[in-house]
């Protein structure tokens, strides 16, 4: 996946701001959703790759409905096996820091700070909220990249899975 940078044209079109780097509330509309970590995966792209943050956020995505997945098979499966479901959750956290996703990692601590504390209901209370945060993540950043691919060709890129 490209990086949301954009280039300065792109990003004047798409932000309305000469040049300047989108700042993470900007991007997602409503701040607490993406930190700085957002930013640098942006400045890695360029023209010899002007996708690049796109197609890093579309691998995201598809990691992270993986883990999801992995985390709600494990809590039917294997019922209080908390080093397990802290296993699981320990990689989807890396995956959201990757990508500066702050609002989901956070939950993902909450979720395992509830496993550390051996307490299934909070685990599954956390869970809820972290497929929440995954799907309204995923809603920002599509339209973000909706006002990318509309601010011409630098913004052309797929859609995040």
């Amino acid at each position: 996946m490209r990086n949301l940078r954009l280039s300065s044209h792109s990003r004047r079109a798409a932000l309305g701001d000469r040049g300047r780097r989108a700042h993470p509330d900007e991007v997602v509309a409503v701040g607490g959703y993406l930190d700085e970590q957002f930013c640098q995966v942006e400045d890695l792209q360029d023209d010899a790759s002007p996708n690049f943050t796109e197609e890093v956020v579309t691998l995201f995505f598809k990691d992270s409905a993986r883990l999801i997945s992995n985390i709600e098979q494990a809590l039917e499966k294997y019922p209080k096996d908390f080093s397990r479901w802290d296993a699981y959750m320990q990689q989807l956290k890396g995956s959201c820091s990757s990508i500066g996703a702050s609002r989901m990692k956070s939950e993902c601590m909450s979720f395992r700070d509830c496993c550390g504390q051996g307490n299934p209901e909070g685990c599954m209370r956390s869970f809820q909220k972290v497929k929440r945060e995954h799907g309204a993540l995923r809603q920002k950043l599509e339209a973000y990249f909706q006002l990318v691919r509309q601010a011409g060709p630098a913004g052309a890129a797929t859609r995040p899975v």
